[in-house]
């Protein structure tokens, strides 16, 4: 399974690019699964929720995970959340893995980036995050830029970074 991450602060459009990136990528015959990292308690698929948007967009599985538990519903009743490499692993295969959060972990990420937030660019300092989806330009000379709503223009920078 090829894996790609959505990464970036609060607000700054992660789900909604997850969202129409999973829409892409099936509507071009891909099969999609995403896992979610929740920093909070949550419970699992309800209308308007992010876990019930991927599901909704084509998503094959959504695996969600916090601190308190994660889901394919397991509930972890106090021990450590898993890594990432665990979650991957219960997953069925598909052709693309997109991963929301997980700023820290290894894998390749595009990250999405509000002005409003107020938030510094993450990107400066993570040879990880391979581009931006913003919506104002950034100064950023050396990764590609796209904007924010440009859902088939960051598809094809993952699909060729992938070779998809």
């Amino acid at each position: 399974m090829k894996l790609y991450g959505v990464t970036g602060w609060k607000n700054a459009g992660k789900t909604g690019l997850m969202e129409r990136l999973v829409a892409e990528f099936t509507a071009r015959g891909l099969t999609v699964s995403t896992l979610k990292h929740a920093h909070h308690t949550f419970d699992v698929d309800h209308p308007g929720k992010d876990s019930h948007r991927h599901r909704q967009a084509g998503a094959h599985q959504v695996l969600l995970s916090s601190a308190n538990r994660w889901a394919l519903m397991t509930e972890l009743r106090g021990t450590p959340e898993p890594p990432l490499s665990e979650l991957l692993a219960r997953l069925d295969p598909v052709d693309l893995v997109l991963v929301e959060g997980w700023k820290r972990d290894t894998h390749p990420k595009v990250e999405a980036w509000r002005a409003a937030t107020g938030n510094p660019l993450i990107a400066p300092g993570d040879p990880t995050i391979r581009a931006v989806a913003c919506d104002t330009p950034v100064d950023l000379p050396d990764r590609p830029q796209f904007h924010l709503d440009a859902t088939a223009a960051v598809a094809d920078f993952i699909a060729a970074e992938l070779d998809l």
